[in-house]
């Protein structure tokens, strides 16, 4: 369980699970986020031959998954943010994508006794790899609380 900062391993890779990308999920993410063509019409002459997921959703769904997957037991604090994101190939509908997280680095705070800074590298992939990013995060030290 990774329930405090001081449970987080550097090195460690944890497998978050995986969803099926619909043709439904897609074109309503698209609707309300990113209403491009390529997300909404299924068009096999358009620039990826057919529809894809918005890569937002890709991204958003990776968040889902890492939050139910990891960060629910943790008790984090936020992130200062990502950097990185390269979408490699599109998600289509009907592919499941599945995510997988490794802890790069971590450090504790300078200047707060009850947190540390943890570094996630995640890969989101369907047959291949179709999303990388680097997040940077702060995760709560045992008996911050008490």
């Amino acid at each position: 369980m990774h329930d405090s900062y001081e449970a987080v391993t550097s090195g460690e890779t944890v497998d978050l699970g995986s969803c099926e990308v619909t043709r439904e999920d897609i074109r309503s993410f698209a609707q309300r986020y990113d209403p491009q063509e390529f997300h909404l019409e299924d068009n096999p002459d358009g620039p990826f031959g057919g529809l894809v997921a918005s890569g937002w959703h890709t991204v958003s769904l990776t968040m889902r998954l890492l939050v139910e997957g990891y960060l629910e037991e943790a008790t984090t604090a936020g992130s200062p943010g990502v950097e990185g994101l390269r979408w490699r190939e599109p998600v289509r509908p009907g592919e499941t994508i599945r995510i997988e997280v490794e802890v790069d680095e971590k450090s504790p705070s300078e200047s707060h006794d009850d947190r540390g800074y943890v570094d996630f590298v995640h890969h989101t992939y369907t047959d291949e790899r179709v999303m990388s990013v680097r997040s940077y995060n702060i995760v709560r030290r045992r008996g911050a609380d008490e």
